[in-house]
């Protein structure tokens, strides 16, 4: 299967079940953003990028956190739920865009989620490429992978292929992988 096509029927997937997201994940999701954000420090300056955004669980967690958040998402109808969660908030922005091709300046993130995404990517490391190139230096970018879809051993073979420095990897009573990256421009 061609990479877009992958693309296509993951969109396709997210599309049909975006009502009913937050029912299914929203205590998985939630459980992940927490085990992140005890490792992960978000200053009131910061332009915040969520990867993959999906419904903007995060948005709750973080609006208050942060100046800015980017919420990015390649599932029209699942951004149309994000826009729901988003809605009391005035510093979250959505962007309909393909995460491997993001519309975005290069060096603007202090901090970068990427939720429940690589196991969907059918080139994770051109993915994890991308998001280093709008990753500011020394941004920390979080990074999960189900563990249904990688072993620990790959995951971790994974971030260090794409030259991101673990800091933390916790993934007890979850089911991904929750790892805090240090993305270091003078080493990449």
């Amino acid at each position: 299967m061609s990479e877009w096509n992958k693309k296509r029927s993951i969109m396709r997937r997210y599309d049909l079940t975006a009502h009913i997201y937050d029912m299914r994940y929203a205590e998985e999701q939630t459980a992940k953003i927490r085990a992140a954000l005890e490792a992960v420090s978000i200053n009131k300056s910061n332009i915040v990028l969520d990867a993959g955004c999906g419904t903007g669980i995060l948005f709750n967690h973080i609006t208050n956190k942060t100046k800015t958040i980017i919420g990015l998402d390649i599932s029209k109808k699942i951004l149309l739920e994000a826009k729901k969660h988003a809605g009391q908030f005035r510093n979250v922005n959505l962007i309909l865009a393909d995460v491997d091709n993001m519309p975005l300046k290069e060096r603007v993130f202090r901090n970068v989620f990427a939720f429940t995404l690589l196991q969907n990517m059918p080139n994770p490391t051109k993915t994890l490429r991308e998001i280093e190139r709008i990753a500011d230096e020394n941004a920390t970018i979080v990074v999960t992978g189900m563990k249904k879809a990688f072993t620990l051993e790959e995951f971790e073979r994974l971030l260090r292929n794409a030259k991101l420095k673990v800091v933390s990897l916790k993934h007890e009573g979850l089911k991904c992988y929750v790892a805090i990256c240090i993305f270091d421009l003078l080493h990449a």
